[in-house]
């Protein structure tokens, strides 16, 4: 499982998260990990809610958004625990990618604690790099490796970004006006960090193993 996480909102996670989702070669699962302020459902043009008893269920029934199955947050989020259901689609045959919370405090860190993996999703701009170089820290102290960071709406790639977040700079997601994932240049961009990911998260997981 791949948590991405950047610590600010509006940072891009949950773009990144379904654009890497539809890249990957692989069967793919978007997760969406942030039951507070779920929006994944609505960028990927799918129902939110779940009434099957179990994620796995859930999850083998998902909608597919172009390619990927999208697992949106369940409709009785009261009745259910994020860490639980995460920890429940370790057993999906599917590269899972978490779309976390914003913020570095306690709901932020429950998908980084399951997640074999993290990726950063940030904007290049100082505040949001903060931010999300405290997201990474957070990662770390969690044992979750940072494989590296895709920057969204993003021009240029600014000197020493990859020092900063202690990670490389996967991919930079052009700025673009509307329909963003619809956009040849942000596909390319997501294709590009998909394949790295896939690569990276092999080596992660061989070293951990």
């Amino acid at each position: 499982m791949l948590a991405v996480t950047g610590g600010k909102g509006g940072s891009g996670k949950t773009t990144t998260t379904l654009g890497l989702a539809r890249a990957l070669d692989s069967p793919a699962l978007a997760v969406d990990a942030d039951w507070d302020l779920p929006d994944l459902h609505a960028l990927a043009g799918v129902p939110r809610g779940w009434t099957e008893p179990n994620a796995v269920a859930a999850a083998s029934r998902a909608p597919v958004s172009d390619g990927a199955r999208v697992l949106a947050a369940p409709s009785d989020r009261d009745e259910r625990d994020v860490g639980a259901v995460l920890r429940a689609l370790d057993g999906v045959d599917a590269f899972v990618l978490a779309d976390c919370p914003a913020g570095a405090g306690p709901d932020a860190a429950v998908p980084l604690r399951v997640a074999d993996a993290a990726v950063l999703a940030v904007t290049p701009c100082a505040p949001a790099l903060r931010d999300a170089a405290k997201a990474a820290a957070m990662a770390r102290q969690l044992d979750t490796p940072v494989l590296g960071a895709v920057l969204t709406r993003a021009r240029a790639v600014p000197p020493g970004v990859d020092d900063a977040l202690g990670c490389p700079v996967l991919a930079r997601v052009p700025p673009v006006r509307r329909e963003v994932l619809s956009t040849e240049r942000v596909h390319a961009a997501y294709a590009s960090a998909a394949a790295e990911l896939a690569e990276l998260s092999q080596l992660s997981l061989e070293r951990c193993g």
